[in-house]
């Protein structure tokens, strides 16, 4: 009996957690969501000064100073000069803190936004899933720090196009080769468009 009611109580807060932020499913061609949240920079990151001016990719990954995401960022930063030339700005969120993101950003020097979306907001607004946070340490230029995440988003990357809309929604996400995709869909509709 006992394991029944706990059971039931379960399912009645995860359906009150949903009632409050209900499931977002958002498809290409749909208006991306507004949104802000705090840059590595310390500013508010506002996307309706962004978007509109550039293709702006908003990449979701799980955690700062992972193997997969470091990847990823450095995929970002290597080739952030053929992104510019494409007219593409890169955002990368998760659910770290802005402490974490400067860490990551310093480290692998980054020079791209990092936003974070400790309670898991944004990435709910795009309809990304998210799991619980976690904390990890890690040595970090000789020193070694425990780094807090509020959540943990998964890895999902969105292109939005200069008419706000969104123009790709990958969930399959290569870490790796997330720069790579990006280019070669930018590309693709510039050369389509002209």
């Amino acid at each position: 009996m006992r394991g029944s009611v706990s059971v039931l109580l379960m399912v009645v807060l995860a359906s009150a957690v949903n009632a409050e932020s209900p499931e977002v499913a958002l498809a290409e061609g749909d208006p991306a969501p507004a949104f802000e949240a705090i840059s590595v920079s310390g500013e508010v990151w506002k996307s309706e000064e962004h978007v509109g001016k550039k293709f702006v990719v908003v990449y979701f990954y799980p955690a700062d100073f992972t193997n997969g995401c470091t990847r990823q960022a450095c995929g970002f930063r290597d080739h952030r000069q053929e992104l510019e030339e494409a007219d593409v700005e890169v955002v990368g969120i998760s659910g770290d803190s802005i402490r974490t993101h400067e860490l990551f950003a310093r480290v692998n020097s980054l020079k791209f936004d990092l936003l974070a979306d400790e309670d898991g907001k944004v990435a709910q607004a795009f309809g990304v899933p998210v799991r619980e946070g976690d904390t990890i340490t890690r040595m970090v230029e000789g020193v070694e720090q425990t780094l807090k995440r509020g959540v943990t988003a998964s890895r999902w990357t969105f292109i939005i196009g200069k008419d706000g809309r969104i123009i790709r929604k990958n969930t399959m996400v290569d870490a790796e080769q997330d720069y790579r995709k990006v280019l070669e869909t930018v590309r693709r509709l510039t050369a389509d468009a002209e």
